[in-house]
């Protein structure tokens, strides 16, 4: 199933010339949308556009530039602030409107005189969540992360005998969830220290991040009616990365026998921007089980799946704390990993969540759990990269972590490259912890 088309074009060059720096994460072939409005003002939420280091209002480009037939009708909701109706309307609804700024925004348009006076500089801008979110998800699909953390707890089995043929995911709670660049206060929670037996109440001691990506579902589907593979593939609208931030004292005392709760729910951080399923398409890759692991039950399969259902995107995680800042030092790389090496594919996350009947909705957000890699020192959390806080990370000026401290700011960012094909990005997921409250 071949899903490029002109958009893809790696010899697209924009008249927004930021766009077209080798190393820019929104050339004209990603076109990521988001909820903004400009810094300092009252003004509504509006949609718009990344592109380089800019941002296309859509409220002002709908009203002061020509558009094609069918697209003026499509930018009535997006000037308005709300994404849903575009998150959940039919593929070749979005694929057109795709293509109509694209050819907008690239060189030789002749409606650029008309969109240089809808630009906003990124840096000028406020962003907000992208939509309203009304159920939030989060799923364990990093076999890497599942297999460190069980093997801290038990070494002789550290994947439990379900992982290979369930996708694994608990609720969480998308009240807490925050847009970059959030703040995150320390939260506070029941742990047991180790050597006692009356658990403490105070300040997470063992506050950790999560690099995990985020999935917005589409149109989703009616309750009682769930969604085949072909339906889920053709379902979620993009994806942003995401921080599910961790209390693990609080985690380890709390999640038995139901799973995480306090630990989880006090703050989860997206980047901005949703580059959408359209932009991604040049970046699929097969899906594969190891030789010997079990092959998905037939409402995890499909032919598709197979040939096309990962998404190659490379991760990192990086960390700047409060000593570093001071010494003007730039943040400083933790680990790489990439999704390719995901155990579930996005298609299978949807379709399983949909199969005992719960009706995914438009805007809702699946997280993907942590997606380390394979090597030693490509974790997605400091829980693994420090061996659950027994060999501390070492950073430059000479500090040194095993779990986050306040002032710390963690960023993650994530971009798709492959040769042919111009390299896209989803900018940054940044998160700084704050002391938890006094009293």
């Amino acid at each position: 199933m071949n899903m490029l088309d002109t958009t893809h074009d790696a010899a697209l060059r924009s008249w927004v010339e930021s766009a077209n720096a080798p190393d820019s994460d929104f050339p004209v072939q990603n076109l990521p949308y988001g909820a903004f409005r400009r810094a300092g003002s009252d003004e509504p939420l509006r949609i718009g556009v990344a592109i380089g280091d800019q941002i296309l209002d859509l409220k002002q480009a709908r009203g002061q530039c020509p558009w094609g037939p069918g697209i003026d009708e499509l930018l009535v909701p997006l000037a308005a602030g709300e994404l849903k109706p575009l998150m959940a309307a039919p593929a070749a609804t979005r694929r057109l409107l795709r293509s109509a700024l694209s050819m907008a925004l690239s060189e030789g348009s002749d409606q650029a005189p008309f969109l240089e006076l809808c630009l906003v500089p990124q840096a000028q801008a406020e962003m907000a969540l992208p939509c309203t979110i009304g159920d939030y998800t989060d799923f364990f699909t990093g076999i890497h992360h599942a297999t460190a953390v069980g093997k801290l707890f038990r070494p002789d089995n550290p994947l439990m005998p379900n992982y290979k043929w369930v996708p694994i995911a608990y609720h969480g709670r998308a009240s807490s969830i925050g847009v970059s660049p959030q703040a995150v206060v320390r939260p506070t929670g029941q742990s047991l220290p180790p050597g006692t037996e009356v658990p403490r109440f105070g300040p997470s001691q063992r506050l950790d991040y999560e690099l995990e990506l985020g999935v917005f579902v589409g149109a989703g589907n009616a309750q009682g009616r769930p969604m085949d593979m072909a339906q889920a593939e053709g379902d979620w609208f993009g994806i942003v990365l995401l921080n599910d931030w961790s209390a693990r004292d609080v985690q380890a005392w709390e999640y038995q026998p139901l799973g995480p709760f306090l630990a989880k729910n006090f703050a989860t951080t997206i980047s901005p921007w949703i580059v959408t399923r359209e932009a991604l398409e040049p970046f699929r890759v097969p899906f594969t089980r190891p030789a010997g692991d079990p092959q998905p039950l037939p409402y995890l399969d499909s032919a598709a799946n197979r040939e096309r259902g990962q998404i190659d995107i490379a991760l990192q995680v990086l960390i700047q704390t409060e000593a570093m800042r001071a010494q003007g030092l730039p943040p400083a790389e933790l680990s790489r990993s990439n999704f390719r090496d995901a155990y579930w594919s996005v298609a299978q996350m949807l379709a399983h969540h949909s199969s005992g009947g719960c009706n995914l909705q438009t805007g809702d957000l699946l997280g993907t759990g942590t997606q380390s890699g394979p090597q030693p020192g490509q974790g997605g959390s400091l829980l693994e990269l420090s061996q659950g806080g027994k060999q501390p990370v070492s950073l430059p000026g000479g500090e040194t972590r095993s779990f986050l401290q306040d002032g710390d700011t963690v960023v993650l960012r994530a971009h798709c490259q492959r040769e042919g094909v111009r390299r896209i990005g989803f900018g940054e997921c940044r998160g700084t912890v704050l002391p938890a409250p006094v009293g």
